[in-house]
């Protein structure tokens, strides 16, 4: 999952796959990495790019690691390098949202919660129209091959567990207590806020497989995140 979403309705219609994204996410700037790091992002945005160009496509499970391998002008084991698995090809964002959690809730202000870090957070990725945040352009292209592949969807479902153990951990550390072993409460919050956002996010993508405006989602979505964080708060006072 990359800009490539922003491009996938290019993809559908057989164009080439100019546009390559400009970055992954990981919160650093290209031009501050080396040479040899730049050009292993490279690598990988090209990889991906083609990847999902493919997969758009022809749809996930009809198309092979070796396919992508040979479209991306590498060794299908260069493939497995950056990508241990063939679904982290297509979802290639899911490390992505994991650190913007953690970044969120760490490099918190002194006075900000940890959940209002997270609701700065979603807020503006949204107002970004990044692609973690669900609405863009060609979206829904990416949520149908996900929807398709019943591989994509349990790869989708580990992310949301992982997401919760990231969170719990954070929560925990946040309240002063073990991040390695977070209590009930850190898990049971970390469970409902990631399951939460979910639902929100899921609206979002929802209305646009249905057909609504891109930009009459992305204007109203805010207000359906802001009532979310609100029932949050009152559900969790002690991480408000």
């Amino acid at each position: 999952m990359a800009d490539e979403e922003r491009r996938s309705g290019e993809a559908a219609d057989g164009e080439g796959p100019e546009g390559r994204r400009p970055e992954t996410g990981f919160g650093v700037e290209e031009g501050r990495l080396t040479l040899r790091e730049r050009k292993k992002l490279r690598t990988r945005q090209r990889i991906s790019g083609e990847a999902t160009l493919l997969f758009i496509r022809r749809g996930f499970d009809h198309v092979t690691v070796a396919e992508v391998a040979r479209a991306a002008e590498v060794s299908t084991m260069t493939v497995f390098n950056y990508f241990p698995r063939k679904e982290d090809l297509f979802l290639d964002r899911i490390p992505e949202a994991g650190e913007l959690i953690v970044r969120a809730v760490r490099e918190r202000g002194a006075d900000e919660s940890p959940l209002a870090a997270l609701r700065r957070l979603v807020l503006g990725l949204l107002a970004e129209r990044h692609p973690l945040a669900g609405v863009g352009e060609g979206f829904e292209h990416f949520w149908r091959t996900v929807l398709d592949s019943p591989a994509l969807r349990a790869r989708g479902r580990e992310a949301v567990e992982e997401m919760e153990g990231t969170l719990a951990a954070l929560l925990a550390e946040a309240a002063g207590g073990d991040a390695d072993r977070p209590g009930h409460e850190a898990r049971l919050g970390a469970g409902l806020i990631v399951a939460a956002i979910r639902v929100a996010y899921l609206e979002a993508v929802a209305r646009q497989l249905g057909g609504d405006p891109v930009d009459e989602v992305a204007v109203e979505q805010p207000e359906v995140l802001r009532c979310t964080f609100e029932a949050l708060e009152r559900a969790l006072p002690g991480f408000a």
